[in-house]
């Protein structure tokens, strides 16, 4: 999650993602209240919470360097996937 290209990087994990972003959105909960983080630039999706868990983890752990590598290989225009998922 994102305010803007060039801004706070949001990782987080969830058994909900839709709901999650949601959340962000409506500016529900500290952060992305404080941040304004409010984009869905990048996903991924894992067959269990252990692996989800994890990969956040070595993201998290991971430089702004590699998160914006990241974004951009597979979102090169940092464009807010959240109504993709929706079908908006």
């Amino acid at each position: 999650m994102t305010n803007r290209k060039d801004g706070v990087l949001y990782t987080g994990v969830t058994s909900n993602l839709i709901g999650r972003v949601w959340q962000h959105r409506e500016k529900r909960g500290g952060f992305s209240a404080r941040y304004r983080c409010d984009k869905l630039v990048w996903f991924e999706m894992h067959a269990d919470m252990y692996s989800a868990i994890s990969r956040e983890k070595q993201i998290k752990a991971g430089s702004r360097a590699k998160k914006v590598a990241l974004i951009e290989a597979g979102n090169p225009e940092w464009r807010d996937l959240f109504p993709e998922l929706t079908g908006e």
